[in-house]
């Protein structure tokens, strides 16, 4: 049942999609170890599985497993680790603004409206949720948070982090005397961008910083590029914050997986390419 969902991540299926494919694709039921006269689980079977592992609070056991395994196998860094903090946000599935005949709002109750102000000086508005994530130098996810979409992006900064960095990138939305004081006293050098206020612009020397920490903090942005364009993550599946939490849990491992793999790939690649 837990292959089955890495498969419906990795492939953006529905749960019912997901029951035909395991029924008439044999890749499928091969990855999940079903042989051809198993039966396959219903969507309603998948729909509980998730559900379940969401009311016992798996997801983050399930990631750092996840991410012990590929440190074994050399495919993810642990000592010396960079941690790059960065949210995104998710438009619910039910987001216009309409009404029922009842006069009752047909927005997603959990969900919320996230207003920010484009590279284009206009603001935005997405009715919907947030998924705050920390990945590594090589793009792999370490740990995550997900929240309504109204929640500012600075909230799960430090919930975020293990203490145990040697280095924080994240943009300016971070920036806070808090969180450099906390940065400070772990030990971690502080490389979240440099940010100006009324009346004080930012130096030369902080440009040059900031133009220097953002090659290495826009690797964040690439993660979240992925898992929009080939996992959905754009656009909520679900109704309510539970569900979609789990789903973007469950997106996360897959993803892992997957990155995992293609650095296995490239590095053997480049092994036969020095032989």
């Amino acid at each position: 049942m837990f292959k089955a969902l890495l498969l419906q991540s990795g492939y953006n299926l529905s749960d019912p999609k997901l029951e035909r494919m395991l029924v008439r694709d044999l890749l499928f039921r091969r990855f999940v170890g079903l042989s051809l006269a198993d039966s396959v689980p219903d969507h309603r079977s998948i729909w509980r599985f998730r559900q379940m592992l969401e009311k016992q609070g798996l997801m983050a056991s399930l990631l750092a497993q996840i991410n012990r395994q590929l440190s074994l196998q050399g495919l993810y860094i642990r000592a010396g680790e960079i941690s790059i903090v960065d949210a995104c946000v998710i438009q619910a599935q039910r987001n216009r603004p309409n009404k029922h005949k009842e006069g009752n709002s047909t927005q997603d109750l959990e969900a919320d409206w996230n207003v920010k102000q484009g590279f284009d000086g206009n603001r935005k508005s997405i009715y919907g949720f947030k998924a705050h994530a920390n990945v590594d130098e090589e793009g792999c996810i370490k740990a995550t948070a997900f929240t309504a979409g109204n929640v500012h992006d600075a909230n799960h900064f430090i919930d975020l982090l293990s203490g145990k960095e040697t280095e924080v990138y994240a943009d300016s939305a971070y920036k806070s005397k808090k969180h450099d004081d906390w940065l400070e006293d772990h030990h971690v050098d502080n490389k979240v961008i440099e940010r100006a206020y009324r009346n004080t612009p930012l130096t030369p020397e902080q440009k040059k910083k900031n133009r220097r920490n953002s090659d290495t903090r826009c690797t964040v942005e690439r993660v979240f590029g992925v898992l929009k364009l080939h996992y959905g993550m754009g656009q909520a599946r679900y109704l309510g914050l539970a569900r979609n939490r789990i789903r973007f849990g469950v997106m996360c491992l897959a993803y892992n997986l997957r990155r995992g793999a293609n650095i296995k790939k490239s590095c053997d690649v480049s092994h036969y390419s020095w032989v």
